[in-house]
């Protein structure tokens, strides 16, 4: 037996509202066993260096690694060998969403205490374009 939710309870999804989304690549698995597999890493248009740097930026070893993937985004994901271990979480994209919300908001204030008109409108016009760079971007973000 099947069965499917009547119209109006189905789940929205991007195309019905309209909305662009990010094209996806599949993943590329780039450690495996504790070792970089170089191959996948060019694949991705990364290096050994980068590599070495995301996993200190994790607080891990490359031996302590069982998988490690890159997403689309040049996210690296890692599953290690020891579950008591912990690996931070990719935090670029939401902290760059953010770093563009503060800087709009930035922006919004400084039109707001000048006293020259000009700058003002310049704020103003600033704020509204940056705005609109974060409203094409987040979906890219999230």
């Amino acid at each position: 037996m099947n069965v499917l939710p009547k119209k109006e309870n189905q789940p929205v999804t991007p195309k019905i509202l309209g909305q662009k989304v990010a094209p996806e690549k599949e993943p590329q698995t780039v450690v495996m066993d504790g070792k970089a597999l170089l191959e996948p890493l060019a694949n991705a248009s990364l290096n050994t260096n980068w590599l070495e740097t995301e996993l200190d930026k994790m607080n891990v070893s490359i031996e302590n690694v069982f998988l490690g993937q890159v997403d689309s985004d040049g996210q690296l994901t890692v599953d290690l060998y020891d579950d008591k271990l912990t690996a931070a979480e990719p935090t670029e994209k939401p902290l760059l969403l953010a770093t563009m919300k503060k800087c709009q908001a930035d922006l919004e204030l400084f039109a707001l205490a000048t006293e020259n008109q000009k700058s003002k409108q310049l704020y103003q016009k600033n704020s509204e374009r940056m705005q609109q760079a974060i409203d094409k971007i987040t979906p890219y973000l999230q």
